[in-house]
């Protein structure tokens, strides 16, 4: 049994790519779930244009409601399953549910500490690197050329992961193609990492 089993026909939010919403869309919330799709939270500070994607999340994700000062975002189409106190009350009745909902916690965390780290990184170039293989680990694909990320990835959206500039990205992801560790593919990319490297099966 996974979360996805557990919350299986609890009412959700659709969002379309693209939808932001606001710490006041999810007053009740004490845990979201992402049912679908793949969802970032944002910093949203008032009187800055400096924005910065504080978590993202895919299917089977569990993470925390955005604060006051932040937005999810759904970079692809989504379904998030809204957990509530009640909710998660009746859930940690069941030791199974509780143990999913605890192994969901870590994991989260995991993300969390793991994008830290990336951004202690002096160089941009690692930072960008180590973000690269953060998101093939954590959403990307095994295919035959590497491992892709199946969502737009832009170097404005890598900036915020990385605490970086967009024109810094760009040198970043140039050098990066230059080694042959990224290949740009329209608006997506693949990573040359080996799958086993990241836990992942080959295709």
């Amino acid at each position: 049994m996974t979360l996805s089993d557990v919350v299986d026909g609890f009412p959700g939010l659709s969002l379309e790519a693209g939808a932001a919403l606001l710490a006041g869309d999810f007053a009740d919330a004490l845990y979201l779930f992402v049912d679908d799709g793949l969802v970032v939270v944002r910093t949203a500070l008032p009187d800055s244009t400096r924005r910065t994607i504080t978590s993202h999340a895919g299917p089977g994700a569990l993470i925390l409601p955005p604060g006051s000062e932040e937005m999810l975002v759904a970079l692809t189409g989504a379904r998030i399953v809204v957990l509530t106190v009640e909710v998660c009350e009746r859930l940690i009745a069941s030791t199974e549910a509780a143990s999913l909902l605890l192994q969901g916690l870590a994991e989260s965390l995991r993300q969390q500490h793991a994008a830290l780290a990336g951004m202690s990184r002096l160089h941009h170039v690692d930072r960008v690197r180590q973000k690269l293989i953060q998101l093939a680990r954590d959403h990307g694909r095994v295919g035959r050329e590497g491992i892709r990320l199946d969502f737009p990835l832009t170097h404005d959206l890598l900036g915020e992961m990385t605490g970086s500039a967009r024109e810094t990205v760009t040198r970043a992801l140039d050098e990066l193609q230059r080694e042959g560790f990224v290949v740009r593919e329209g608006r997506t990319y693949s990573v040359h990492v080996a799958p086993e490297e990241l836990g992942l099966t080959a295709v």
